[in-house]
């Protein structure tokens, strides 16, 4: 939209930690963070939409604004979501609360689709902010997550702890600046499988030492 490179600006410039970019993400990141996305997927979880760009694009996928829930924390993106999108839940609140927060009625979100500046957080604020968002995932569910970085912007120390994996969808390299766009997902439960062995007839067996057989029939 004409507008939104200024909105993104302003509120740049008075939160650059919080907002994380100077201009909505192009449509080339926006392209690539919801390839994967049907509307077989709803419901969906975004977080930090912005001014929509990604919403835009979801839409477009043929997703229902009903299967949607937006998760804002700047005050004037939220006004401006609630008039774009009128038919989607569109929430003004800290992603770090998704651990305390009562979204849904059970796991029924197929997708998580982050705008967050994760880099700009701390360990905590990352691991509470995915770790909440996956309690509502559904299995086979996913969280994705775009990165100006070079590496996945969440430590492996924090996959291990979420039980997560991390995976390179692809790099958006005409947005502006370059992006990539990882893709998370809960790791497969291991499954230790224990079975009772027989006695191989064809083994040999040791004989038991003379000294360590006790006669039962003496008294003690």
């Amino acid at each position: 939209m004409p507008n939104d490179f200024l909105s993104f600006f302003l509120s740049w410039m008075s939160a650059p930690r919080r907002v994380g970019a100077i201009a909505p993400s192009g449509a080339a990141l926006a392209d690539l963070i919801t390839r994967e996305i049907t509307p077989t997927t709803g419901p969906i979880l975004e977080l930090g939409p912005g001014t929509g760009a990604f919403t835009y694009k979801l839409l477009k996928r043929g997703v229902r604004q009903q299967d949607l829930t937006l998760i804002e924390y700047g005050s004037d993106f939220t006004k401006l979501l609630q008039i774009r999108f009128p038919g989607a839940r569109v929430l003004w609140m800290d992603a770090g609360r998704l651990t305390t927060e009562r979204l849904y009625d059970g796991a029924p979100v197929g997708a998580v689709v982050s705008g967050l500046p994760l880099l700009n957080m701390s360990t905590r604020k990352v691991v509470s902010i995915i770790g909440g968002a996956f309690r509502y995932v559904r299995p086979g569910g996913a969280f994705y997550q775009f990165t100006y970085g070079m590496n996945c912007p969440v430590p492996r120390p924090v996959l291990d702890r979420l039980g997560l994996r991390a995976k390179l969808v692809d790099r958006a390299l005409l947005n502006v600046p370059p992006a990539a766009v990882y893709k998370l997902t809960r790791r497969p439960q291991m499954k230790i499988v224990t079975e009772t062995l027989a006695p191989d007839a064809s083994m040999p067996v040791a004989p038991t030492p003379m000294h360590l057989v006790r006669d039962y029939t003496a008294a003690p």
